[in-house]
């Protein structure tokens, strides 16, 4: 671990906060929700979970992917107002899973999410949002609009290279630079409109903003069952963060401050993001990078961070720029990352080194599949409805426990 002086410290957590912006800020703009307030959300959840894990704990908490889905679903459906409740359940399903842990174990826990279940799940995710990627680019009826297709292969070649580039600061924000590259084509285009750049105040939020913050949580069963349940599942990426963050600083978190306090962080966060209108939030694998990389562990430089993010959702100017971002530019992104989160789907099969010649396994991951993919929503009853992504985690972890270990 290197020693660092104050002034350093202010560098790294603008670091902190550069490679956390990107997927924070992309959340929001595929949900429709507000990337401003999604600022606030990151910075402010990230210094309520380091109260909640006493200080200790080197994480930054940024937007959650695996709610994208839910939340664009019910935010077009019924409004902010309900999507407000869902996320707010769902903090409250972080915090009741904290003392199920707390109380049973978290290995307990864990048996009712194997890598059979989870893996499946995570792949739907990405699978399910992948049509969506695609018409942010402009595709419709088998053709592409000229201008968004552009844009977009020009912005997934620019995170291609970056990714590659060897020893290169720029591998830590490969979003953000092809966000800039995407964005000056298509003010090249004419595709960008800043009239809500010179319309916007320097210190404070734009109107959508504060009427985002402003509106009351609207509580119903269609909301909470749509978002809530899919915290069960961000459950196991959470455990699958702490352990490599605490591989990266030398330290077991599951020891101290114990996995019961860091999810608790999350929900305490998540219920903090659910209130003004934020996504739910999630551990941030692309800070624990960073830590890797800056062979610096101080839990202070990502307070830091946390600080820089609620500073930058106060500057109107800066929330109007976010918001004026082209459709086709984050289509481009979203190529790659929804991609990416089928493939994180892919490791944690791969990574288990499960034997799918067992039929067990086949007819898992199969419903699972089909399930998930083929079913937008079920209806239970009046407005209340399931999506399909629950259903099929409900499916994967029911099967999972009656099946027989041998066949």
């Amino acid at each position: 671990m290197h020693k660092i002086n104050g002034k350093t410290k202010y560098l790294l957590g603008l670091q902190h906060v550069l490679a956390m912006f990107g997927a924070t800020v992309l959340v929001p703009f595929l949900t429709g929700l507000n990337p401003s307030i999604a600022l606030l959300a990151a910075g402010g959840g990230t210094l309520l979970f380091h109260l909640c894990t006493k200080r200790i704990v080197p994480v930054f908490l940024g937007s959650s992917f695996a709610f994208i889905g839910a939340i664009s679903l019910v935010l077009k459906q019924d409004g902010i107002g309900a999507v407000k409740a869902g996320v707010i359940s769902a903090g409250f399903i972080y915090i009741l899973m904290s003392i199920v842990i707390m109380v049973f174990g978290v290995e307990k826990v864990k048996s009712f999410f194997p890598p059979i279940v989870v893996g499946p799940i995570i792949m739907v995710i990405g699978l399910r949002m992948s049509p969506v990627a695609l018409g942010m680019i402009g595709y419709n009826n088998g053709s592409f609009e000229s201008k968004g297709l552009i844009i977009a292969v020009v912005v997934v070649t620019t995170m291609v290279v970056i990714s590659v580039l060897e020893k290169s600061f720029f591998r830590l924000v490969p979003i953000l630079i092809s966000v800039m590259v995407g964005y000056t084509l298509a003010v090249f285009f004419g595709l960008v409109d800043f009239t809500p750049i010179a319309n916007a105040k320097w210190i404070g939020f734009t109107d959508s903003a504060l009427k985002d913050l402003t509106t009351m949580p609207e509580f119903s069963w269609t909301s909470v069952i749509a978002i809530a349940p899919i915290a069960m599942v961000v459950f196991i990426e959470h455990i699958g963060d702490i352990t490599t963050n605490g591989a990266v600083v030398g330290k077991n978190f599951f020891d101290e401050p114990g996995i019961h306090r860091t999810m608790l962080g999350d929900g305490i966060a998540t219920l903090f993001a659910g209130l003004i209108g934020g996504p739910a939030n999630t551990t941030y694998g692309e800070n624990t990078g960073v830590l890797a990389v800056t062979k610096v562990y101080d839990p202070a430089v990502l307070r830091i961070a946390a600080v820089y993010a609620i500073v930058l959702s106060f500057i109107g100017k800066f929330g109007a720029v976010l918001q004026t971002i082209p459709t086709p530019v984050m289509g481009g992104i979203s190529i790659i990352l929804f991609g990416m989160i089928s493939s994180v789907g892919v490791r944690t099969l791969i990574e288990a080194d499960l034997d799918f010649a067992h039929s067990r396994n086949l007819i898992i991951a199969s419903l699972i599949f089909v399930l998930g993919i083929a079913i937008s929503n079920v209806v239970l009853w009046g407005t209340i409805s399931l999506s399909g992504l629950a259903v099929a985690a409900i499916v994967g972890v029911v099967l999972n426990k009656v099946l027989p270990k041998n066949i």
